[in-house]
């Protein structure tokens, strides 16, 4: 009895000992409330939560995400609104009519996916591939290795042509592989941002249609950066990312299907193997499958759709054309600028070269991990290394949309330089 009557009094002295502590804010009626929370948490707030949220600024000029301009920024920090709402549909339909404009295409299955390039890439291959179908794929950078092994993932034949970082494959060497391997689908990347080529296009659509297979390309770090024309140059399936030459956040992949690869897409014999991704239901999401109401099937990135709808108006505003014409310009400018500090750019021929994301083949004595980190330290400045086979072979420097300058380009060469003074050189 004492026992329990001291370990009673034990228990009251401690809640005395809380209470007093208490802010006062605390209202007696939430009380116990706050208790019964006190006693079921074990663990605490995390300390770093509890300070201010710090983020740098820096420069990008990598192959990105590219610095978002404050317009844009202002749209995705608008109120949001429910991803179902009469509102958000206009802004989804305004985003479908950018689409249609930066991919040059009338194509009425076209959308932007919930997610990075990543996204769109998978849905691509997911949604127009059946397990066992044979699927061709050229590789000359990471983009085309990542959709070999999606492809393969979800139970594909994969056949690959391969070409060394900043190789290119001729016609003819695509049509020999066609006729070789029947595939229902070619992949293809238009700007290779892990080596700095724009890969030629044209006539690669006609010769899909021959083999009666459908041409999907990656734009992610080309579009809006160099000339693409999805319709004119019979592209099947096109897809970019957000953050890059348009300039919004990561987070939203626009993509564009025409009837040749609805019809393989909606007449499939199995489901594809994402539901997310599933075409049949986001094209109702987006208002593309002719029926009347649009049905739930995921909540978008309404902020994310925001950043997309402004960027994509900023592109209209500007014109399409202006916008290679100025990438281009940029390039040429920045070109030169490394021609005069003696370095070597990693793609010869110049009509081969990618605008917005420009490769340097690695100085000879220096290792390129100390000059990346260097110009980060000393300069604020992110410009990076290769990616996957070019890895160890370049420096990647990317001046897209909004950081699409001279004045930039000229930041770009001068902390370059400053790096190549003060970075260790090896003899040999």
């Amino acid at each position: 009895m004492k026992r329990a009557l001291f370990c009673r009094g034990a228990l009251l002295a401690q809640q005395v000992a809380l209470e007093s502590s208490l802010p006062a804010a605390i209202s007696p009626a939430l009380m116990p409330r706050f208790h019964r929370a006190m006693s079921s948490v074990s663990i605490p707030p995390p300390q770093c939560l509890l300070r201010p949220l710090e983020a740098p600024f820096r420069y990008l000029f990598g192959p990105g995400p590219s610095n978002v301009p404050p317009r844009i920024l202002a749209a995705g920090g608008r109120p949001i609104i429910g991803h179902m709402h009469p509102e958000m549909f206009e802004i989804m339909n305004d985003i479908k009519k950018g689409i249609q404009y930066a991919f040059q295409t009338e194509n009425n299955m076209t959308i932007a996916m919930s997610g990075s390039g990543h996204t769109a890439m998978e849905c691509a291959v997911f949604n127009t591939v059946e397990p066992g179908e044979s699927v061709l794929v050229a590789i000359n950078g990471i983009w085309g290795e990542r959709v070999a092994e999606i492809a393969g993932r979800m139970g594909a034949n994969v056949h690959t042509m391969v070409k060394a970082p900043g190789g290119y494959f001729t016609n003819q060497e695509i049509e020999q592989a066609l006729a070789k391997h029947k595939p229902v689908l070619f992949f293809l990347t238009h700007g290779e941002s892990s080596a700095g080529i724009a890969h030629p296009v044209d006539g690669i659509g006609d010769l899909c249609r021959q083999h009666n297979c459908l041409f999907l390309v990656d734009s992610v770090a080309s579009l809006g950066g160099a000339p693409l024309y999805m319709d004119k140059q019979k592209i099947d399936i096109l897809y970019t990312g957000s953050q890059k030459a348009l300039n919004a956040p990561p987070g939203t992949a626009p993509i564009s299907f025409n009837e040749r690869a609805c019809e393989k897409m909606f007449n499939r014999k199995t489901k594809p193997v994402s539901y997310l991704l599933d075409m049949t239901y986001l094209s109702n999401y987006w208002g593309c499958d002719g029926k009347p109401a649009r049905i739930y099937h995921h909540t978008g990135p309404v902020s994310g759709f925001f950043a997309l709808r402004e960027s994509l108006a900023i592109l209209a505003e500007k014109g399409l054309e202006n916008s290679w014409r100025h990438h281009k310009e940029v390039a040429e400018h920045l070109y030169k600028g490394l021609e005069d500090l003696g370095l070597k750019l990693f793609i010869p021929d110049k009509s081969l070269r990618l605008p917005s994301v420009t490769t340097i083949a690695i100085p000879s004595g220096y290792n390129w991990r100390e000059i990346v980190a260097y110009m980060m330290k000393h300069h604020q400045m992110e410009i990076t290394g290769g990616l996957g086979p070019s890895v160890g072979l370049v420096l990647r420097v990317g001046l897209m949309g909004y950081n699409c300058s001279k004045a930039n380009a000229d930041m770009v060469l001068a902390a370059l330089g400053d790096a190549l003074k003060n970075c260790h050189k090896s003899k040999a």
